[in-house]
């Protein structure tokens, strides 16, 4: 079980499929992952906060900088906003980056915790069940 939480704390994707390989009840595994999955985040969202304060020391002025074409990162946070990075971008790259790509864009960080460990949440369930009854067709 420690293992599996362990894992989750990073990524989700090696921590579920490691509890069905270790033969782990699904309720164990999801619930280990999403332990795990919740620590990375809260990890991350403090840490994240730190982080950005050191790197401001290093950043240019505002007059310094270049005007350039948004990227493609942007444009999906102005598309969606925080639900979107919070949700889709943890079921995608994972939480803490999602959170740092949050604490970039300034986002306040309770809004950035709450849509990533729901996101966490939504993923474990999905995964877990997607691995269970994967398992049982075979």
């Amino acid at each position: 079980m420690l293992t599996v939480a362990a894992l989750a704390t990073f990524e989700i994707y090696a921590a579920i499929p490691a509890g069905f390989a270790f033969k782990l009840n699904p309720l164990v595994i999801f619930t280990a992952s999403a332990i795990g999955g919740l620590v990375g985040v809260f990890v991350a969202a403090y840490l994240g906060d730190k982080i950005k304060i050191w790197l401001q020391k290093f950043r240019k002025s505002s007059a310094e900088k270049t005007k350039k074409e948004p990227g493609f990162i942007l444009k999906i946070w102005e598309k969606y906003g925080v639900i979107g990075l919070g949700l889709m971008g943890t079921m995608t790259v994972g939480a803490p980056i999602s959170i740092g790509v949050g604490v970039g864009f300034n986002v306040p960080t309770n809004k950035m915790v709450f849509w990533c460990s729901l996101g966490v949440l939504i993923r474990c369930v999905l995964f877990t069940a997607i691995g269970h009854y994967g398992l049982q067709m075979f």
